[in-house]
């Protein structure tokens, strides 16, 4: 007898799964799912090892190893001019998902109201229903004349607001779209928590992905928002070890004990001996940085020429290692189709952005490619492509 709880009844398999499944089947590569074909630095994997052979190997403490958390709240001061305090601000989870999926479960009651920026990555939503609450979505419209990045509309954002609002999520760098929040949006948003006494959970994960001249700034930062703000990032973007999972909060007591209070049942501690590689990670050179910066930007032109080159039309994106593509004019009936048959017939595969949308018919026909990859696979990636180009 199968009997499936409604919380989780409903929820869609989510679009990496039935991609990255149909990429293995038919050969193709696979630009869809956002995971580099690469490792980090070997230097974080060697303090890893040496953990894990110098016995540390048991439960980590739940709050995360005092050694990352100190890493953490360094990495904070260095970057952003933050003061954190790695005993009492900063919760280590596996992963960035899970830091957000314990904040949305520990932040929201059933009634209550998370407003979304969409396109958003698919487990948000997911995070909002299994606490009982409600999505309020707030569309991010493609450049256009006047526009020249992903753009929302003040009055929208606005009008989402109301009496239940608890939560706003602001993934800057943002995923999918490679949009960087303005330094005047995020005082719009800003403005509108301080007003409505919500809590802010910023998901900054590809927050060492910003091609200028966009700048990231973390929203906490602003006059009145270290104290309403749940800063969220981790280890796997920006050193290329997503398998790690190891991720975290940093926020005032006050919030982070929402994310404690699930992290102790969800997970309760992470992987021991991969807390301390992420502790060298975040406390390597800035020229580590620098060139990270400058492999992903070189990755991305790389694309942006081939699928141009397609008769694709690309948005250059401001951050993340992601490139969304206006697909009309193939003649597919909608982005779905379209990346099925650019799985299947010409072997890339690539995510259809409607998937990310609470509203799909707010969706445009875009496409989403991920550049994480090595020089050999995008450039085959753009010889397959070449079939596009003379198609058009």
């Amino acid at each position: 007898m199968s009997r499936i709880a409604a919380r989780v009844r409903d929820l869609p398999a989510t679009i990496f799964s039935e991609f990255s499944a149909l990429a293995l089947r038919t050969g193709a590569l696979n630009l869809g799912q956002g995971f580099p074909d690469f490792d980090g630095p070997e230097e974080v994997r060697e303090a890893a090892v040496r953990a894990l052979r110098g016995g540390k190997n048991q439960y980590a403490l739940g709050a995360g190893s005092l050694n990352l958390r100190q890493a953490i709240a360094e990495h904070a001061q260095r970057f952003y001019g933050q003061r954190v305090d790695a005993e009492k601000e900063v919760t280590v989870t596996a992963g960035a998902t899970e830091a957000l999926f314990d904040a949305l479960l520990g932040l929201l009651d059933p009634g209550d109201e998370a407003i979304l920026f969409e396109p958003f990555y698919d487990s948000y939503a997911a995070a909002v229903a299994m606490a009982g609450a409600t999505v309020r979505p707030v569309t991010l419209r493609p450049p256009s004349t006047g526009h020249p990045g992903w753009w929302f509309e003040t009055a929208e954002l606005e009008a989402a607001f109301g009496p239940r609002t608890r939560v706003v999520v602001v993934n800057s760098p943002h995923n999918p779209t490679g949009k960087v929040f303005s330094p005047s949006e995020l005082d719009v948003i800003a403005r509108l928590l301080r007003q409505h006494d919500a809590v802010a959970l910023t998901d900054e994960v590809y927050e060492h992905l910003v091609y200028p001249p966009a700048r990231h700034v973390r929203l906490a930062t602003l006059p009145g928002m270290a104290e309403r703000t749940l800063s969220i990032s981790s280890g796997g973007k920006s050193f290329s070890y997503t398998g790690w999972k190891v991720g975290w909060a940093i926020g005032p007591p006050a919030l982070l004990r929402a994310v404690a209070q699930a992290h102790q049942y969800v997970t309760f501690a992470v992987a021991a001996p991969l807390q301390e590689g992420i502790a060298a990670a975040l406390r390597l050179p800035d020229t580590y940085f620098q060139g990270l910066l400058k492999d992903y930007a070189a990755r991305r032109d790389r694309l942006l020429v081939a699928l141009q080159a397609a008769g694709l039309r690309p948005y250059s994106p401001e951050g993340a290692y992601f490139i969304c593509c206006d697909v009309t004019g193939f003649g597919h009936p909608s982005d779905a189709a379209f990346c099925r048959w650019l799985t299947t017939e010409v072997g890339v595969a690539c995510i259809p952005l409607s998937a990310f949308y609470a509203r799909p018919g707010e969706a445009a026909q875009v496409a989403r490619f991920a550049f994480c990859k090595t020089d050999a696979v995008l450039d085959e990636a753009a010889r397959r492509l070449e079939r596009l180009g003379h198609a058009v």
